[in-house]
């Protein structure tokens, strides 16, 4: 028997109540604090175990994963096998595919999967969910926090900006609210990114993993980690993207994108500023001036 240390042992009492006879944990977790989640394996089967960072994270995930029930195939997302919400443990069957991030992909394939990850969030946002009554509230709430950050930002960041760049993120203050107020909610998968996509290059398929941020909100906001990371020099991706998603964004939708996005690239570089993390710095100073490139 191979078990990581790691694993605590109310969590693997819990573990083996479900899958007797664990010969083999694997810690997986993301290299980040707060990620924990390990590959379990017995001899005649296998699961994912996570332990959610907060109450709210692993309720928003069970509820994730009921929505993938309803909205994607058996093969497009784990199943949920069972959760405990006093160890705020979830454990989810595998699913086959490598995650994207860090695949070495040819440009056919790469488009292709940027297409299909398309479709997949146009299922998952098509697929009605009840709207909570403070749904609403919290997007508009959002927005006005990340309008004021916006603006504590830029005082912070100010000389290292550009006149056009600070011009764009005095945008963001100015818009975002307005803009956000007219856009229709959907169900969010919160972190829609190739970290969290799964490529089955032998059936030419892909899944969908990780959802403790699902939660209402706008449909662009699902786009935001693309639209900084991606479309700014792969305009191709962006193109199969679209074309998989099956409709073109709004004129809200295409003012208000570019101004999430640059929320989020002058709140790392604020973040990298003040920790004197030298690849947030690149990357918020890189986002922001592909955005302003792409304002022209």
């Amino acid at each position: 028997m191979t078990l990581d240390a790691s694993l605590p042992a109310d969590l693997l009492q819990w573990v083996t109540r479900f899958l007797p006879a664990v010969a083999n944990v694997t810690d997986v977790s993301w290299p980040r604090g707060d990620s924990r989640v390990w590959r379990v394996a017995s001899s005649v089967s296998e699961a994912y175990v996570k332990l959610s960072p907060t109450t709210e994270d692993y309720a928003r995930e069970v509820y994730g994963y009921q929505h993938a029930v309803r909205c994607l195939a058996a093969r497009e997302a784990p199943r949920l096998l069972s959760a405990d919400p006093g160890l705020r443990a979830i454990m989810s069957s595998p699913l086959p595919g490598l995650v994207v991030k860090g695949l070495s992909l040819t440009a056919e394939v790469e488009t292709r999967v940027h297409e299909l990850a398309g479709r997949l969030l146009r299922r998952w946002h098509d697929h009605p969910e009840p709207v909570p009554a403070h749904a609403r509230d919290d997007v508009m709430a959002s927005m006005a926090e990340q309008a004021d950050e916006a603006t504590a930002c830029l005082e912070r960041t100010a000389e290292h900006l550009t006149d056009a760049q600070r011009a764009l993120v005095q945008q963001v203050s100015r818009e975002i609210p307005d803009l956000a107020e007219g856009l229709p909610l959907v169900f969010q998968h919160g972190d829609y990114s190739p970290r969290n996509w799964l490529w089955d290059a032998e059936r030419g398929t892909q899944g969908l993993i990780d959802f403790e941020k699902s939660a209402h909100g706008l449909a662009v906001e699902d786009l935001v980690w693309l639209c900084g990371a991606v479309w700014p020099t792969r305009p191709d991706l962006k193109r199969a993207f679209l074309k998989g998603y099956g409709r073109e964004l709004s004129d809200a939708e295409q003012r208000v994108l570019p101004l999430l996005t640059a929320r989020l690239a002058v709140s790392y570089l604020n973040t990298g500023l003040t920790k004197q993390e030298p690849m947030l710095v690149e990357r918020g100073r890189t986002v922001l001036g592909d955005l302003v490139r792409a304002a022209g």
